[in-house]
């Protein structure tokens, strides 16, 4: 009986520490988005989010790739600025592992137990540079939990690539 409440906890451990990325996307659709075919950074909204300096480099050389690899290039007289910003947060997740059985005599067992995961949002927004306004904005949201250096960077390029690969959006024109 113990092993089944063990292999039950280890197996609901498991497929919750492999959550997936959650992405959203809004922008302007009045916005003529191939225009934009340069950005750069903007410092003064990179500055404010509130991570590391090594996150921030880690997500600008992220964003700075899948922009590249859409063609645009980077510019001191930009079309679009690049901001970003963070928010965290502990998701609490309350698990029921409550399991009755049958056969030479009824058994019951279970309980609950209570996970806390830190649960990070990334926005990154595309601001055009000549209107000052925002045009488009994308959000991830995922599980924060890295052992090393190496997992960080490449939990830093799934969020990245899901939230750019939504840029350009696609717009459908009512016919």
């Amino acid at each position: 009986m113990k092993n089944l409440k063990f292999i039950s906890l280890l197996l609901i451990f498991i497929f919750s520490s492999c959550s997936s990325v959650r992405v959203v996307s809004d922008y302007d659709s009045l916005t003529d988005f191939s225009k934009y075919q340069t950005f750069a950074f903007y410092k003064p909204g990179i500055d404010k989010a509130k991570i590391s300096d090594l996150d921030k480099k880690r997500i600008m050389r992220q964003i700075e790739a899948n922009l590249k690899a859409k063609g645009m290039t980077i510019s001191n007289d930009p079309d679009l600025l690049v901001s970003l910003f963070t928010k965290e947060r502990e998701r609490i997740d309350v698990y029921n592992n409550n399991f009755y059985g049958y056969g030479y005599g009824a058994w019951f067992g279970g309980g609950s137990y209570i996970t806390s995961t830190p649960e990070g949002t990334l926005y990154i927004d595309l601001i055009d540079h000549s209107k000052n306004e925002l045009v488009w904005q994308g959000i991830g949201k995922g599980d924060l939990v890295m052992s090393n250096v190496e997992k960080k960077e490449a939990r830093i390029k799934e969020i990245v690539y899901k939230i750019l690969v939504q840029y350009p959006p696609v717009i459908k024109t009512n016919q």
